[in-house]
């Protein structure tokens, strides 16, 4: 996101005067902050990030066992990748470790040596449940949502179809004569 940022900023400082510069950079700041508030980046969650240390991560007790039913393995283009996080904690990940430097460099000194990656985001979350679940259970709930409406478009669009279908076939349907003996 700060790639995309920067890349935004400069091509805006070629092209335009100083006045709508700092117009395009409130604009972006905006939906930055927008974005972090949809993903639950709050100064308070912020702060509780600060306070976790290597001890934290080292000591969380983790189960191998959970990880062959709870992680699952999707095919890429190129190689098996491990699908550890929704899409919404991936999000969610990005925005964190680009905020937060701790957490950036807590992962760095600790995946791989100490922990797997997929373990390392496992405790976070764990640690970090308190502060993100009424986000990402929001986040399911429109979800689901928009699929419950895009369901019940189609449905009226298949229903119209039908019914035209059927009123189709009434208005071509001739009565067969009686047979004849």
């Amino acid at each position: 996101m700060n790639w995309l940022s920067r890349s935004l900023s400069r091509s805006s400082r070629n092209s335009k005067t100083p006045s709508t510069q700092t117009q395009s950079n409130s604009k972006v700041q905006h939906q930055q902050q927008e974005e972090e508030s949809v993903y639950g980046i709050t100064e308070e969650l912020i702060n509780h990030v600060k306070s976790f240390t290597l001890d934290n991560f080292k000591n969380f007790p983790v189960k191998d066992e959970d990880e062959g039913s709870y992680w699952e393995e999707t095919e890429s283009s190129s190689s098996k990748v491990r699908k550890d996080l929704s899409e919404w904690q991936e999000r969610h990940a990005i925005l964190v470790l680009s905020r937060v430097k701790e957490i950036s460099q807590l992962r760095y000194v600790l995946c791989p040596r100490h922990l797997k990656e997929n373990q390392f985001w496992k405790i976070y979350f764990k640690l970090a449940r308190s502060h993100v679940l009424e986000y990402e259970l929001r986040h399911i709930k429109q979800e689901k949502l928009k699929r419950m409406a895009m369901e019940d478009e189609k449905s009226s669009v298949n229903n119209s179809y039908e019914v035209e279908m059927s009123e189709a076939k009434d208005f071509n349907f001739i009565e067969p004569l009686p047979p004849s003996e």
